[in-house]
């Protein structure tokens, strides 16, 4: 009998466990993995925006720093030198010049070929040798007609010839000595929640770190790195910034919620023993069919409630599964409400992008009407109004992110070759601004299709303005259009930089840009029209060597 009631204990506690506690513990490990793997790539996705984020921000000050030191080196001033700086003119200017920057050069010295300091913003250094030994390291570039010099302690001396008289001749060098605690201080900027960064040269050297920084550790520390891609027209050097965190201190909450569901599970497991040995007689059937129940509920994904009867602890148990039931089902409905939440969130980005197309035409046509000179007051303050407006209506459009569904599109028949003049006429103004040319080259076959001329209007104005947006000065767009077997084509091409094969598919991706200010929504909403319309569009290499986007409209477009 004793032996009989240990076994019946025995299963009854194996029972207990596999039907209450298994899916539990799956629940719970799986929460637990999900949470650990969500919150990584966030921390790891946020890592990489600010390693981006800061690589672009230490190109810009070197840009403007070389700026500097290039404009400056070419000023008539710097002829002083000549004539030894007997008035201190070029001594003065080079010391205003420092002061006006607050703190971010060093020095700066004006230096003759014999590297004799012949004007210097600091009085003391008039007549000295300018040397640039010492603890040197890493860095030795030339970029345009400056040189970016070793780094010596914390100063990075930046240097630009200054031209003679007679072409050719040696007029000296001006130096400017950068405080190297800049690039620290942006680096310091980028290290938030406990983070730490570091800058490193094309051969991985390590030039600038904040206090704490460590080699990069995959298995420690979750780390993103960022190379320098340059500036306007200044390509970087190759720098590379890497941002790195501790994973004990970034995933610190997810371990808390880990402990705390295995005291859970312990608790619960030694509550199930003690529960399941001194009432094992009485629960074994209704236990049994809890347990059927539980083996069951799973793989079948039954709603129906748990089965009922036998002792208060089976009932009370039956009630823990009827609850788990209903929690379930209330973890599926708001993962599917933040499903659609999310959908309708991108959706409604899609939607503020597109209202600013407008305010831009609007802006540029104020702007446009400001140019005229026989302008009134009245008109000329009428259109400071509408340029301060619209960009009001920019700023506050970009707070609109209610619920939004996407217009399914209102089919007519429609010219596209008309919808195309339509548009390079809108943005005829902005074209003429940089010169750039719109040419409209149609085939000799209708180009009617049954569309929803708005929203294909829309499709050419995003496409025009991305071109317009990118290309340079006097280049070139065509907009083409064909009739081929079911389909009308439309073309647009640019002899501009054009699309790397492995972004032509990506750049339709939301959020996914390359143009400063972008926000990358603008080809996504031309996508989503093409489809809605039973459509399409690619993006390729056009004959002119830019980018070209070609968008097919079916000509039978009923349902």
């Amino acid at each position: 009998m004793l032996r009989k009631a240990y076994s019946i204990n025995r299963i009854l506690l194996a029972a207990f466990l596999l039907a209450a506690l298994l899916p539990v513990t799956v629940l719970s490990w799986r929460s637990f993995t999900t949470a650990r793997e969500s919150l990584e790539t966030e921390i790891r996705r946020d890592l990489q925006a600010r390693a981006t984020a800061t690589a672009a921000e230490i190109d810009r000050m070197m840009f403007e720093r070389l700026q500097n030191v290039s404009s400056w080196s070419k000023l008539e001033i710097m002829q002083e030198m000549r004539v030894g700086d007997v008035d201190k003119r070029l001594s003065r200017f080079l010391a205003e010049s420092k002061a006006s920057y607050g703190g971010v050069y060093v020095e700066l010295d004006a230096v003759d070929a014999h590297d004799r300091i012949i004007a210097s913003s600091e009085p003391g250094r008039n007549g000295q040798r300018m040397l640039l030994g010492g603890d040197e390291q890493g860095i030795a570039l030339t970029q345009g007609d400056t040189r970016v010099g070793r780094l010596i302690v914390d100063r990075l001396p930046l240097s630009a010839k200054i031209p003679g008289v007679v072409e050719g001749q040696n007029g000296g060098t001006l130096y400017a000595m950068l405080d190297w605690n800049q690039v620290r201080q942006i680096l310091d900027e980028a290290s938030v929640n406990g983070s730490t960064a570091a800058l490193l040269d094309r051969d991985g050297q390590l030039l600038a770190a904040t206090p704490g920084w460590v080699p990069i550790d995959e298995t420690r520390r979750i780390t993103a790195v960022a190379v320098s891609r340059g500036f306007e027209n200044f390509p970087g050097f190759g720098w590379q910034v890497a941002l790195e965190q501790s994973r004990a201190v970034a995933l610190k909450p997810v371990r808390k919620m880990a402990r705390t569901f295995a005291v859970l599970l312990l608790v619960s497991i030694a509550l199930a023993a003690l529960v399941a040995i001194p009432i094992s007689a009485s629960i074994v059937r209704p236990l049994a069919r809890l347990t059927w129940f539980a083996r069951t509920f799973i793989s079948e994904q039954r709603m129906a409630p748990p089965p009922a009867g036998g002792p208060a602890e089976v009932r009370e148990l039956s009630t823990a599964f009827g609850q788990m039931i209903h929690d379930l089902e209330r973890l599926k409905e708001n993962l599917t409400r933040a499903a659609k939440l999310a959908v309708v969130g991108e959706m409604a980005a899609a939607m503020t992008h597109e209202v600013r197309t407008p305010l831009g035409i609007l802006r540029s046509s104020a702007q446009l009407l400001l140019r005229e000179p026989g302008l009134s007051a009245e008109g000329r303050e009428v259109c400071g109004f509408i340029i301060s407006e619209t960009e009001r209506m920019n700023r506050l459009v970009t707070t609109l992110l209610d619920c939004a569904r996407a217009r399914p599109p209102e089919l007519k028949p429609a010219n596209v070759a008309e919808l195309a003049a339509q548009s390079i006429a809108m943005l005829k103004p902005q074209a003429m601004k940089k010169n750039i040319a719109l040419e409209l080259h149609l085939d000799d076959n209708d180009a009617t299709v049954l569309c929803d001329p708005e929203q294909i209007t829309q499709v050419l104005l995003n496409l025009l303005l991305n071109a317009l947006q990118i290309l340079p000065e006097n280049s070139r767009v065509e907009i083409s259009t064909r009739r081929e077997t079911d389909h009308l084509v439309i073309e647009i091409a640019d002899d501009g930089p054009g699309i790397a094969p492995e972004l032509r598919e990506r750049v339709f991706d939301p959020f996914f840009t390359q143009r400063n200010g972008g926000i990358g929504l603008g080809l996504t909403v031309v996508r989503q029209i093409a489809v809605a319309h039973r459509g399409n569009i690619i993006a390729d290499k056009s004959a002119l060597g830019g980018a070209l986007f070609r968008v097919t409209l079916p000509l039978d477009n009923s349902p």
